[in-house]
Formats: structure tokens, sequence, C-alpha cells
């Protein structure tokens, strides 16, 4: 008989008064329920109703015999499908009826609900809160936690579900989370102020702090000691992001591991705007800094985190009066990409920046503290008998000692760990601040050729140049001064023959670009750089430059260089974010979606880069769990007025891009790329390639077969070993002055788009824009995948500039080889 059957025999043995039958019916509708293996629609909430409504003298002997089944199951066994699991049958009919079996049982069901993300039907759940909080019980924190997640994640959960689930108020957190799990062990009793502030803390479900919750906020505050708070908040936010201390059983949701709980998520808001309300501290601002940047980091198929949580962290930094916080703005400002919370970092700097009478990027510059650099990029500390030196080298800063006898070591002395640990601590905190806001400034740095900067020389000197810490990148840059090229060796800016430059206060300086110059003058300072051994903190001198072509030309108001790659999309969409442009991921779904886009207020300019979703037939091959595309497809570049209405295309492709015009609003046509300026082309088109460059599955050498069927093997190869691209090109003509001076360079030749390395087996050819590499003569592929350390790590000797993974890659490629005898890889060795 089915489910639905033996309901319906229940409901007639019940009316005819038959207990017997009524039994019988019963426990046909239980073992039904348990054999079934997936879900089954006669399973509603009307039918668990009925097994809980049932008669006490019908109810017992149906759940002795669910007790004796359950006492036969293995103790590690997983919780079933609520509504199917056995403990849920003996909970809904062992209500009110006394039995250490039944309580066990229970208490069995909530334990191991506690380990689900959430729990998949809901009417169980109700029924054994209500059993145990009437009988005066506990529910256990873990299986609170999984109510609450999963009363937050549906979009409908029944009222008496939801009264139930009100009266679990205790513990206020969800335990499971390390930072929420050390604020549940720092409650000393129930009357500990701290309790009451994690209460408050729950109410923090509004966008920004009310009057009138920040007013009990401090009273708490100062009832549980500001100072205790202080360190116990800074404490708990250090532990935010950390790996779960219960990891859940998470089913269909892979990633819940790497979320934030949602019901932490508000009481972890009001703990960011807590920590703005206490005595102000450094570590504070650290800590805000780093909860906003792990709020933002990215789960694969869902996104950030909790940009609420970040959001938090903005408001609360911009709460605290003094220079660390500010400072702490600025780097995020330069650092964070997505959209929303860096509107409200711009937001909080644009008001910091009225109040002072200043402009946006002049707050930004004069936020950048000194880290304790009492010159440009140097600083000693006295600590006992021991002097600390702290040197900037590239954009890392490095920590070594001197001892009272004078002998520099790297290692910290013991007398330092033993006497001043507080102040290691500190120093070695400030370290790492030190890089974080070193790559911050490189980056923004880098983003002034198309923001227009300039600056009066006075400023210039006072805020890049002469800066402690900025100093250390802006006097490896160019830059012009009255339209006079500079650079910075020997103490003074100086021009290409060496002539030291002392501008007027009023002078205007700008960075200098390649674009504008003479490609003599270029080389000539591409030699200044190498002369004075100035490694750049980015390509500023060898920086690419894209003029238009006369295909471009004749197309006239689109590009197709970029055209028909295979990007990885995440990847690209991550790169794109950091460039500064708009993107959003496209999903295997009907919608429509506008292309990349970068937005050029100082120019009234708009570029777009065209791109579509890249699937044969969306299959699992081509899309992610989550339903976004794993690769796109490119297309065009255009330009267009910043004003012009947007273009929309199907995220697929299937429908091309097309204008939407709203209210009779006119078509806009895309601009003559003739009338761009050369230098606005010329890095739109840089940020497209180094899209290309970096996210082609082109460069991936697993993709020797061309991915899923096949059908982008043709791409690859062509890609992978094909014509140089400009920053190939570029690389090769470094090349072409760094292999000689390298240890295997009787070993290696410069030949066409190919680095050719003679070993002791074979010769190999490494294509100079993707890293792949061929054995000669007979050009087959040898894979090698390159390890991330040997991507980050700076290739021996110097270089006139820094980041170029590819150039570490292609190094370290052809060091391996020139010694191809000594290899103990065994993937590599079954190649060769």
């Amino acid at each position: 008989m089915s489910a639905q059957q033996h309901a319906t025999a229940l409901r007639q043995a019940l009316a005819a008064g038959d207990t017997a039958a009524a039994i019988e019916a019963a426990d046909g509708m239980v073992r039904a329920a348990l054999s079934s293996r997936k879900w089954n629609y006669d399973f509603t909430d009307a039918w668990f109703r009925s097994l809980y409504e049932l008669p006490a003298e019908v109810r017992r002997p149906v759940a002795e015999r669910v007790a004796a089944t359950l006492a036969e199951l293995p103790a590690d066994r997983e919780l079933v499908e609520v509504g199917f699991d056995p403990a849920t049958a003996l909970t809904l009919l062992s209500h009110g009826l006394a039995d250490d079996r039944f309580e066990a049982a229970r208490d069995w069901l909530l334990r191991a609900a506690g380990h689900h993300f959430v729990i998949g039907h809901l009417w169980g759940v109700e029924t054994v809160v209500a059993t145990e909080t009437s009988a005066g019980r506990s529910v256990p924190p873990e299986a609170t936690a999984a109510f609450r997640r999963t009363a937050l994640n549906r979009s409908w959960v029944p009222d008496g579900t939801r009264a139930v689930l009100t009266r679990l108020t205790d513990p206020p957190l969800n335990v499971g989370e390390a930072w929420a799990d050390a604020a549940l062990a720092a409650v000393t009793g129930p009357d500990d102020p701290w309790l009451a502030l994690l209460r408050h803390l729950t109410t923090a479900t509004t966008a920004k702090p009310s009057a009138g919750w920040e007013e009990t906020a401090r009273a708490l505050a100062d009832a549980a000691g500001p100072e205790r708070m202080r360190d116990l908040v800074v404490a708990l936010l250090r532990q935010v992001g950390r790996p779960r201390t219960l990891p859940l059983t998470v089913g269909a949701y892979r990633t819940a591991n790497d979320l934030f709980d949602a019901h932490n998520a508000t009481p972890l808001r009001g703990l960011a705007w807590l920590a703005s309300l206490l005595p102000p501290d450094r570590d504070t601002v650290r800590a805000l800094g780093a909860l906003v940047e792990t709020s933002l980091r990215k789960v694969p198929g869902v996104g950030p985190r909790s940009p609420k949580v970040a959001n938090a962290g903005v408001v609360a930094l911009s709460r605290i009066d003094g220079e660390a916080a500010l400072a702490e703005l600025a780097r995020l400002a330069a650092r964070v990409t997505y959209k929303a919370t860096a509107k409200l970092i711009d937001s909080v700097l644009g008001d910091r920046a009225a109040a002072l009478g200043l402009g946006r990027e002049e707050v930004e510059e004069l936020a950048v503290p000194t880290y304790g650099l009492t010159s440009v990029g140097a600083a000693t500390g006295q600590l006992g008998e021991a002097t600390a030196l702290l040197a900037v080298s590239g954009v890392k800063a490095t920590l070594s000692w001197r001892t009272a006898a004078g002998k520099q070591v790297k290692g910290v002395p013991a007398a330092v760990r033993r006497d001043h640990p507080d102040e290691l601590a500190e120093l070695r905190a400030s370290v790492k601040d030190l890089d974080k806001m070193l790559a911050a400034q490189r980056d923004r740095l880098d983003r002034q050729f198309l923001a227009r900067r300039t600056w009066p020389a006075g400023a210039w000197r006072q805020r890049l140049l002469d800066h402690p810490l900025v100093g250390t990148l802006a006097r490896r840059l160019l830059w012009t001064v009255d339209g006079t090229a500079v650079g910075f060796a020997d103490g003074a800016p100086r021009t290409l023959d060496d002539t030291p430059v002392t501008p007027a206060p009023d002078a205007e300086v700008t960075l200098w670009h390649p674009a504008d110059r003479d490609p003599a003058e270029v080389a000539a300072w591409r030699d200044w750089l190498e002369r004075h051994a100035v490694t750049q903190p980015f390509k500023q001198a060898h920086r690419e430059v894209y003029l238009l072509t006369d295909t471009e030309r004749a197309t006239g108001t689109y590009s197709n260089r970029f055209a028909a790659h295979i990007l990885r999309q995440h990847q690209f969409h991550s790169l794109a974010a950091v460039r500064g442009w708009r993107n959003r991921l496209r999903l295997a779904v009907d919608d429509t979606l506008p292309p990349a886009v970068r937005e050029l207020p100082e120019w009234g300019l708009r570029a777009e880069y065209w791109i579509h979703g890249d699937s044969a037939d969306h299959g699992a091959d081509d899309i992610t769990d989550s339903g976004s595309f794993l690769r796109l497809r490119t297309d065009q570049v255009r330009f267009y007025p910043l004003d012009a209405p947007e273009n929309l295309a199907h995220c697929d492709g299937r429908w091309p891009y097309e204008m939407w015009l709203r209210d009779g609003a006119e078509p806009v046509e895309p601009l003559p790329l003739a009338e761009i300026p050369p230098l606005v082309l010329s890095e739109v088109l840089r940020d497209v390639d180094l899209f290309v460059g970096v996210a082609s599955v082109g460069n991936d050498p697993t993709w020797q077969d061309g991915g899923p069927g096949g059908r982008h093997r043709e791409y690859w190869t062509s890609y992978g070993f094909g014509e140089l691209n400009a920053t190939a090109k570029t690389r090769r003509a470094l090349l072409e002055r760094l292999v000689p001076r390298l240890a295997i360079a009787d070993r290696c030749t410069l030949e066409g788009r190919f680095l050719l390395v003679k070993g002791e087996r074979h010769t190999y050819k490494i294509h100079l824009g993707s890293g792949n590499v061929l054995i000669s003569p007979s050009d087959r592929y040898l894979c090698i995948v390159p390890t991330s350390r040997s991507a980050a790590e700076q290739p021996p000797g110097y270089l006139p500039y820094e980041g170029d993974h590819t150039l570490a890659v292609i190094l370290s490629k052809a060091m391996l080889l020139a010694r191809d005898t000594e290899i103990t890889d065994r993937t590599i060795l079954s190649q060769l």
C-alpha cells in the first residue's frame, strides 16, 4: 500500500474506533516513510500532523516499534532528510509519552540536525523543539544554529514553525564560527554586561547605527569596561573568516562552510559598529580593515561572503577620528573592487575631503602614513641594546636587526623577544601594514595615467617623491615637470643627461607616458633606467603602446584586435575589477547583460569590451554548479560618450548587442577610433590585452586537448604558439638584454616567437607569449604546470620593471630545462 492508502485506512479506523486497525495503519504510514529514499508528494505537512495528532494509545505501540528499528541502526549514520528519518517519526509519535528511548532519540535528532547547513523540512523540527522546550529541556546550541539558518535560507517558513524558533533566544550567536565561539566563551555569567551587549549586537539590522542603538551600546560597553571591550572586540574581529569550528554537512550547498553564518552576520555588523565606539587604537583600525577584505573574499558560485559586514567595517572606520583610520580607508579605496563597498568608501572619502576643503585624490595622498619610516624606505628603532632595521625593497618591507656588538642579523635577538614582546608585536604588525599599503599605492599610481592627475611641484615632492613610503615607488617612476621628462637618481630629479632639476613650487608635474613621446626618447629612458639600475614598480618606460592599425581605421568604430579569444570567465572577472572595469558574470540563463565597461569620466568616454558566455550546449563541462559560464568568447572593443544608453546582449550571445533605448531616447553611434585620444586608446587596449594574456585558455598547459569535446584545440594551438602580442614583444625585447647575463646564457637563444633552451636530453622551445613548451625537432608538446611560487618569484638579475609573471614562468622553465638531466618530477620525466 502507498503512504496515502495507509493514511486513508488510518482515518477510517479512527472513525470506526478500531484501535488495533489504527495502530496497523499508522505503522504502515511510518514504514512507507522510512522506506522512501527521495521526496514524495504524499508526505505533506498535513500527513506529518496526522501522526502527531494520533491518540496516545495508538502512538505508543508504533513509537516503540520505531524505537526498536532506530536501536538497530549504526551509531554513526548521517541524518536523513527531516520527515523521512526514524528519529523524526519517533518524535512525532512520542510527544507526551515517558520513555528514555524516546528522549534519547529526540536528543540524537537535535544534535544530528546541528551538523547541517539547513534542514530539508521543518515540520519535525517544530515538533521536537516544542516537545523539548515544553518539558523544560534546552535545545543544543548547534541545533538552534541549524534551525535559524534554515529559517533565514527558506523563502517561506510556516508561522507555527517561526513562532517556535523565536523562543530559541539562547545563545545569542550561532555556534560553529571561531569568533562567535570565542565571544560566547567570554561571557562570565548571566549578569555579565558582555552578554547583554551580545544580545544588543543582534539588533544591528540597519545599514548604519541609529542614535538609540549607539547610546545603548555605549552604556553597555561602559558597564562591561571599555578597555576590556576594546581588547575583546579586536580579538574577535581577528578571528572572523577562520575555518569553522563545527564543519557542516552541506548537501547541495557545497560552499556553505566558506560562508559567514547568516544569523551571525547581523551581530558581526554590530561588533564592527561597537569597535568604533570604544577607545581608539591602531589594532582596532587594522582589525576593521581586515574585516572588510575578509568579508569581500569571494566564494565560488556565490560572490563576496558578506557585503553587509564589509560595509559595516567601512562605516566603523568612517566614525573613527585620526590618521590611522583615514589611511586604512585610503588603502581600501585602492584595493576594494566590489562595487557597492567601493562606492561607500568613495562616499566616505569624499565627505572627508569636503570637510577638509580638499580634493578626493588629495585626501588619499595625505592619508598615507609613514609606518615609522624616517627617511624614504628606511627606519631604525632601538629595543634595548638591539637596533631594528626596517627597509623597503620593491613592494615588500624587510625587518633585520643589529646587535649591541654591531653585527647585523635577520633573526630577532632573544633579548628583544624576552624584554620587549609588545613593541616587537607592534613592529611586526607595522611591517604587514606597510606591505599592504605599498601594494595599494602601487596600484593607485598605475591608475593615474587615465585619471589625468597633475600635481604642483611642491605637493608632488611632499606627498610623493619625499614621502617615506610613497617615495619608494615615486622615485622609481618617470615624471614630466613643466613638460620636461625627469627620473630620480643620486638624490635628485634628473634629465636624460643627468642634469639635476629643481622645479618651482608651482610647476606642473604629471606622470610620463610613452604614448606621448618619440620612440627614440622612450629607448633613451630605458637605457637611463638600466644605467641607474632602477626597477620600476610597474611598466612605464617599457609600457606597451597600442597605436591605431590600418584594419581599425577601416572598421572605423570598433577594434577586432582582441576578438575570438576564449577566456576563463572568473579570472577575467576578477582582473577586470582590479583594472577598474565594471562587469557582471554571464549565467546560463535567458537574460541580457551589458558588456564589460570602463568608464572614463575625466575624458567623457566609456570603453566597452563585448563578451559572451561560451558553451556548445550548456553542458556540465561549460557551467559551474551555480550556473555561471566557465569561459567567455570575446568580441569587439568600442568607445561611446559617457552618457550614451547602454548596450545589452544575451548572456550566451544568441542575440547580438543592441542599445537599450528608454523614454524615447535616440540611439548613439560608437565613436570613431581615430577620434579617441592616443593615450586613452592605448591604455584601454592594454587592459584588454592583459585580460586576454592572463585569462586565455591558450595559456593553460593542461588544455592541450582543447577542452570540452576538443572544440578549442585549434584555438589553444594558435594562441599558445602563435604570433606575439604587444606584451610578449616587450618581453622579447627585454629578454634580448637579459639572456646574455643568465648563468645558462650559453644554452639559450632567441628565435622568433621562442626562447630556445638546449638541454642534455633535448632542445626546447618556450613560447614568449604563453610560456608553453615544445620539444625540438618534432615540436612535441611538453606540459609543465608552473607552481604559484615560480610565477611569484622575481627572476634573477636586474629587471627594469616588476610584475611580469609570465616572464618569471618562462625563466623558471628555462632554468629547469637547461639542466634536464637533474629533473626529478615524474610527470615531466614521463614526457621526456
